[in-house]
């Protein structure tokens, strides 16, 4: 099964409803994802067109490009977190036993999971700031704190998430990297 077909059959690692909200999760981050950097590419390539084949650029390229950047990094560090994906430093980690390595974990993912939800509630009180202001985009009038609303729903996300894997460490045998990523380095070779 390729990565493409495990993101597509995705199953959490949850039983019941919080299995049904993981799940639900996923298949919306894979939605944003997708569709984010298709729009990015669609509006990157019409762009160079405009700009060589009609000597003219699209006015607001880069602005839509600004608000998929955004939309896609605070999608992605959600996703990220699903699939186990976030750098680690694990050399005193991975010198504990399999008991030490699982009650660390549960410490590191409800840590990360506050971390993630204190962030939220700044990047909320952000947005009220700018929505004060009424700052908008000069190309395309949109008000700039629409921008950001993905930055707090990635982190709530992203806290969630975290969350999740504290939960599914504190109800599972295994060490879990996520709630459906076992803890473990593959054996794979490599030459340099």
């Amino acid at each position: 099964m390729t990565e493409e077909d495990s993101e597509r059959n995705y199953r959490s690692g949850m039983p019941g409803f919080l299995g049904k909200i993981d799940t639900a999760i996923s298949k919306a981050e894979a939605v944003i994802l997708a569709l984010g950097v298709l729009l990015m590419a669609i509006n990157t390539v019409a762009n160079v067109i405009g700009r060589f084949v009609f000597g003219s650029s699209l006015f607001f390229s880069e602005e839509v490009n600004r608000i998929l950047i955004v939309m896609i990094t605070f999608a992605g560090i959600g996703y990220a977190a699903r699939h186990g994906r976030h750098i680690r430093m694990s050399a005193i980690y991975d010198a504990l036993p399999l008991g030490g390595r699982r009650v660390l974990m549960v410490l590191i993912a409800l840590f990360t999971s506050l971390v993630m939800f204190f962030l939220c509630y700044y990047s909320v009180v952000y947005i009220l700031d700018l929505y004060g202001k009424g700052r908008v985009l000069p190309s395309l009038g949109v008000p700039v704190y629409l921008i950001y609303l993905w930055v707090p729903i990635g982190f709530a996300v992203t806290g969630t998430q975290y969350l999740l894997t504290a939960i599914k460490n504190v109800t599972s045998r295994d060490v879990y990297l996520s709630t459906v990523v076992v803890d473990g380095y593959k054996d794979t070779e490599t030459e340099v």
